[in-house]
């Protein structure tokens, strides 16, 4: 039996991809604590895991949001740090305090705890890290420009270039407080070709919850970097259906829309869509927060503040995303094709794997007009080929055991084999 230490912030994207992966690694008789925040206690518990709550550990996620919003290079390296490099010594701290009591063989992190990389140096477990978002390598395009994979060795020759100076000179903000807070525990400064940004991706066992057929092709993958499947969490056990649950059945077209769990204003997508939509024909089916505020909502509207993916989507026939990975992602599992606009955070990076892939339309802006998304929604239910596409992503999901597949590499892990190593 080992024992593993989980650590995530605590939002539903960064919680949902590790909920079947530890359920499973408990049922193969292994021994799990999680470190979050108290507002998904529930959700850990459920799985088996202990939960462990953040003492030292802020939830820095909203203020990281509200950052990216603002203009200028100082604002993008106040939300990196925010995220990334301002709770790690805080990580730090906590996770010493858990290892007192719990001696782990392998701490799982989010990509956003750094902390995991400072435990390791001063001589604590072995780290593995679970993408949360788009895979990224040296050649992938500009981080938030949206655009294409290279196709030419003069592109990817563009890309590395552009990323190295947006690392080395244009954020190097981030690394330099990165050093700052390594120096104040007594640890070096890293080296000097190097950025905080080449840690934040585990050097032992990096998961990537997705299928090689909606990511971008790569020439250089990393051999610890695993595709392992979707990384979805398990089904609902409890839910209502509203009471207009049967027209879902009605035949008429149903078009989902969602503003997502972090960046939730209606304005930016699901009120624009609502009005694009007022005199179609199909079902419009709408999830916020905060439904009151839409006012008042023509008839073939309906809201819920939440309703499980997974009972909804096999209704849907198009699916309307700001360009969340894991709702994006949860679509493509069953199989329903997309009209996305993102425009903060990693959303453009999701968006274009949606036109890459084949599976919908990036209307490549945060604020769509009526008449976009009208126009997007009429060619993704009229033209077959985004279906196909998204069901041909739907089977590729529907193969693999992305549970069993991740435990089975954590294991390895623990008992001290390097999978990049065996796999190589």
């Amino acid at each position: 039996m080992a024992k593993f230490l989980i650590s995530t912030m605590p939002a539903i994207g960064h919680v949902n991809p590790f909920l079947l992966t530890a359920a499973k690694l408990i049922e193969r008789g292994h021994e799990v604590w999680w470190h979050t925040g108290n507002e998904v206690a529930e959700k850990v518990k459920a799985t088996g895991a202990r939960f462990v709550a953040m003492e030292h550990t802020h939830n820095v996620l909203q203020t990281t949001v509200e950052a990216q919003r603002k203009d200028g290079l100082a604002a993008a390296n106040a939300a990196i740090i925010s995220l990334y490099v301002a709770p790690m010594l805080g990580q730090l701290q906590d996770y010493q305090t858990i290892l007192a009591d719990f001696s782990a063989d392998v701490v799982i992190v989010d990509k956003c705890s750094l902390g995991a990389v400072l435990l390791h140096e001063e001589g604590g477990p072995v780290w593995a890290s679970v993408g949360i978002s788009p895979l990224r390598t040296a050649e992938s395009p500009f981080y938030g420009s949206g655009q294409l994979p290279a196709k030419s060795s003069l592109e990817r020759w563009g890309n590395r270039n552009l990323n190295w100076f947006s690392e080395h000179v244009l954020l190097k903000q981030v690394t330099s407080t990165f050093n700052q807070r390594r120096n104040h525990i007594g640890l070096p400064s890293i080296p000097s070709d190097k950025t905080a940004f080449d840690y934040l991706m585990s050097p032992f066992l990096h998961l990537q919850g997705t299928t090689p057929a909606f990511e971008f092709p790569y020439r250089d993958l990393p051999p610890q970097i695993h595709y392992v499947g979707s990384m979805l969490p398990p089904m609902p056990t409890e839910f209502v259906q509203p009471s207009w649950w049967a027209e879902l059945k009605s035949g008429q077209p149903v078009v989902h829309v969602t503003q997502g769990t972090v960046a939730t204003d209606t304005a930016e997508l699901v009120y624009p869509t609502i009005q694009a939509l007022a005199d179609e024909d199909v079902l419009v089916v709408v999830t916020t927060p905060e439904p009151g505020k839409l006012g008042r909502l023509s008839s073939n509207v309906r809201v819920e503040r939440m309703i499980p993916h997974s009972l909804l989507l096999p209704h849907v026939n198009v699916m309307v995303t700001n360009g969340g990975y894991n709702g994006v992602k949860t679509a493509l599992a069953y199989g329903v094709p997309l009209v996305a606009a993102g425009a903060t955070e990693d959303k453009p990076e999701v968006c274009s794997r949606i036109a890459w892939s084949g599976t919908g339309i990036n209307l490549k802006t945060g604020s769509p007009t009526p008449a976009q998304l009208k126009q997007a929604i009429r060619e993704v239910l009229h033209n077959p080929s985004y279906r196909q596409k998204a069901e041909t992503i739907q089977a590729d999901f529907a193969r693999r055991d992305s549970p069993t597949e991740a435990a089975q590499l954590l294991e390895r892990l623990a008992s001290g084999e390097l999978p990049h190593l065996q796999d190589e």
